[in-house]
């Protein structure tokens, strides 16, 4: 009789653990999706603030649509949006997957920026209490490469 009791409060009490929300919360469905951009090498960012550099992957919620924003210098950004996709019997997912974009060269710009370094000064060099600057230095003239080899024969002793 005594082991029946202890059976059923063990029991009991395993099944009153699985049951309760003792600290383990389950986070939202992740979906893994990959990233993919041509040219290679271009930064994407997801809706929900991560990042990662083309080609990659990122983990991201399924419980809500979400969109990575791709970018690359020289060329213009692009926003692909994510979608939820729930199937009976299968855990929910996001689509397209993988996500592949072509970037697009930035247009070059209309407006050309007049130069101005005509119109510039030169700033003028700080004063200073120091010695005036050394004179320009001038090219020494040319000399011909000396050689390890004596230029004069040997004196020969007899």
């Amino acid at each position: 009789m005594i082991h029946r009791f202890l059976l059923v409060i063990g029991s009991a009490a395993v099944l009153a653990a699985c049951s309760s929300d003792a600290g383990f919360k389950s986070g939202p469905f992740l979906d893994t999706v990959s990233l993919e951009s041509e040219p290679p090498g271009a930064d994407a960012k997801a809706s929900n603030g991560q990042t990662c550099r083309t080609p990659c992957s990122l983990a991201l919620p399924v419980d809500a649509s979400s969109s990575i924003t791709f970018t690359l210098n020289g060329y213009q950004p692009e926003t692909e949006r994510l979608e939820a996709i729930t199937s009976t019997g299968e855990p929910p997912r996001l689509r397209p997957n993988p996500v592949v974009v072509e970037l697009s060269p930035a247009a070059p710009s209309t407006t050309k920026k007049k130069s101005t370094k005509s119109a510039k000064k030169p700033a003028a060099a700080p004063k200073t209490s120091a010695a005036p600057p050394p004179p320009p230095m001038t090219a020494a003239p040319a000399q011909a490469p000396s050689s390890p080899w004596p230029t004069n024969p040997p004196v020969v002793r007899q």
